[in-house]
């Protein structure tokens, strides 16, 4: 299942509605909990810094392996260049207000999911997060 949105600004809610409601999504809370978080961060990071100004275009998508109950979520725009996984992970021994701003919605992502990558292929940014269902 996949789809294009264009433009993306004002459109977060939209997005991680169509992802959610996929019939790949499993119907355990408890993952569905995880997958909905870093759904929201992943799609956040993009609507608010892939693009100036939020226009430009969003394709997102789910695949589910039958066989080995693996859940694919793809992401993929045209905005600029951002590998999410080069940011180091946050201390999160520190107290709030002692931790550099930002960082912590990836590292939430890579926390839930079982695997998460970025590429960049022909002119687009490509994130892909799976969890086994």
């Amino acid at each position: 299942m996949k789809k294009r949105f264009n433009p993306i600004k004002d459109k977060s809610s939209e997005i991680i509605e169509f992802l959610m409601s996929s019939p790949d999504m499993p119907d355990d809370e408890a993952l569905r909990f995880k997958l909905r978080l870093s759904i929201e961060e992943a799609v956040e990071n993009v609507v608010r810094y892939a693009y100036d100004g939020g226009i430009g275009w969003l394709e997102a998508g789910t695949s589910l392996d039958h066989d080995s109950l693996v859940l694919t979520i793809e992401l993929r725009d045209a905005g600029i260049p951002f590998n999410p996984l080069e940011k180091e992970d946050p201390d999160i021994t520190l107290g709030a207000n002692e931790r550099e701003i930002g960082g912590l919605g990836i590292f939430l992502c890579k926390k839930m999911m079982d695997s998460i990558s970025y590429r960049y292929e022909n002119g687009n940014n490509v994130l892909t997060m799976s969890k086994k269902i």
